[in-house]
Parts: structure tokens; sequence; C-alpha cells
């Protein structure tokens, strides 16, 4: 197994060790699984063809079951 080492600036770390607790993860464990995802061609792939297939077929989903449903941060944000 290799071994990185990485530095990171204050807002990152934190930002980081944040979404690293919401998971339930370790910082290192969090942070060996982002870079993991982001290594996996096949991922890539995938994200690559649901962004095209959104980008085709987004407006006939629209059109036949309405706008996504918007997040409450949205909503108050348009609110404001």
């Amino acid at each position: 197994m290799k071994q990185l080492n990485v530095r990171l600036d204050d807002a990152v770390h934190e930002a980081l060790e944040q979404r690293a607790e919401a998971a339930g993860m370790s910082l290192p464990d969090y942070a060996r699984k982002v870079l993991a995802e982001e290594a996996d061609e096949r991922r890539e792939r995938f994200l690559t063809a649901a962004a095209h297939f959104a980008q085709a077929w987004g407006p006939a989903f629209e059109a036949e079951f309405g706008p996504y449903p918007r997040s409450a941060r949205e909503a108050t944000a348009d609110a404001a």
C-alpha cells in the first residue's frame, strides 16, 4: 500500500473534517474514500453518461412529471 502526504489550508481541512464526521468516518478514511472514487474511471464514465442523459432527456421528464423538487435551501434563498 502506498502513502500520500498532502498539505491543506485550514479551511479545506476543516471542511473535510466536517464531511468526514457527517459520514461517520475518520478524516483519513474519508479522504481515502474520496480519492479512490475520484480515481475510479467507471465512476467518471457513469457521471459523464448521467449528465448527458439528463441534458438530453431532462426536458421530457420535466414535461411529464413536473420540475425537480426544490430543496429547502433554494426556497429560502428565493424568499430572501
